[in-house]
């Protein structure tokens, strides 16, 4: 099998609980939504056996220093959409790696068993196929939105964390009187963009 792969880069992770944390990404191309606001240029990708991936990963971290033996290597799958290609043979060559796996999907597709941090971002309540969540991460897009309404959901209202993201810039200060509001909810913002790295 091969997956169609937009980009594997190492870089830290920008948003969420891992802020601030190295990590690789693998950024699948494709999704079965199409988002105006989603990153990804779905034109372009490679087609990449799992020993590609695996060799690509592999070659990004750097050399495990002896003196820090708790430090485990954080791979994060996203997209796009992952949940439509990353399958039960990548998680699990990963994991015989040693990598600690991180997903980011919309939760309209089963994911593979094993994932060991799941964020979630929906983009509507229809057909969610997930069965966990760790991380429930909504975009805000506008003062209509009501991000109460997805705790509804028993999946979305286990997770351990609920985070508000600003769909730009300009409405930062939304989020922020709504999180103030509501502290169940956390902000997060996407702290590479503002670093300029990927």
């Amino acid at each position: 099998m091969k997956y169609r792969i937009n980009e594997i880069f190492y870089s830290l992770q920008g948003e969420g609980k891992n802020t601030g944390v190295p990590a690789v990404f693998v950024r699948f191309s494709g999704c079965n939504m199409q988002c105006k606001f989603c990153d990804t240029d779905h034109s372009a990708y490679s087609e990449l056996t799992l020993r590609q991936i695996l060799r690509r990963v592999g070659a990004l971290f750097p050399e495990q220093s002896p003196l820090d033996p708790i430090y485990t290597p954080i791979v994060v799958l996203t997209g796009g959409e992952p949940a439509l290609q990353a399958d039960q043979a990548l998680i699990d060559a990963l994991h015989d790696k040693g990598y600690y796996i991180c997903i980011e999907t919309n939760g309209t597709l089963p994911i593979p068993e094993g994932i060991d941090w799941i964020t979630c971002s929906p983009k509507s309540m229809d057909n969610i196929q997930i069965q966990s969540v760790d991380e429930l991460k909504i975009v805000y897009t506008h003062k209509r939105l009501d991000p109460e309404k997805y705790l509804q959901n028993r999946i979305f209202a286990n997770a351990l964390i609920f985070s508000l993201q600003p769909k730009s810039c300009k409405n930062t200060e939304d989020v922020i009187a709504y999180v103030k509001a509501h502290p169940h909810w956390t902000l997060s913002i996407q702290t590479h963009k503002y670093l300029g790295i990927r």
